[in-house]
């Protein structure tokens, strides 16, 4: 499963604070941060950023930070972070399937695919190698 370490994520700031208040507006089931902690971390960071209460529409539930400064930013990663240590949260853990296809391929495309499957006739539609496979090496039969 995924994880993220909150207090050194290995990610500048702007990524850390995008990342995070996505995945607390994720329609996650897998996630060790409870759904009320998600809502109070993206409201509070919503906060910081407008004067206007949050949305409550799931769509809108979206942090938009151009308009804010380096201070807004570092706000915004305080708040995450004081937040979750209140909840004794040290590393972000979540568990996401890998998402169907959100567009079809076009009809110049088709041929292209339909040759790939032939070349690789036995791999998944998903994105993600399987766990047992190691970079350099053919994927092992499951």
């Amino acid at each position: 499963m995924p994880s993220l370490n909150v207090n050194h994520p290995e990610m500048p700031e702007l990524q850390f604070v995008l990342f995070v208040s996505a995945l607390c507006t994720a329609d996650l089931t897998t996630i060790n941060v409870s759904q009320e902690l998600r809502q109070t971390i993206f409201d509070r960071c919503w906060r910081l950023l407008h004067t206007e209460p949050p949305p409550t529409n799931p769509q809108e539930r979206v942090l938009d930070l151009r308009g804010g400064t380096e201070l807004t930013l570092e706000a915004c990663a305080s708040t995450i972070r004081s937040l979750l240590q209140e909840a004794n949260i040290s590393t972000l853990v979540w568990d996401h399937p890998v998402s169907a296809p959100s567009m079809n391929s076009t009809p110049e495309a088709l041929p292209l695919v339909d040759r790939f499957g032939e070349l690789y006739p036995d791999t998944t539609r998903g994105v993600d190698p399987s766990p047992h496979h190691q970079p350099g090496q053919p994927p092992k039969p499951e």
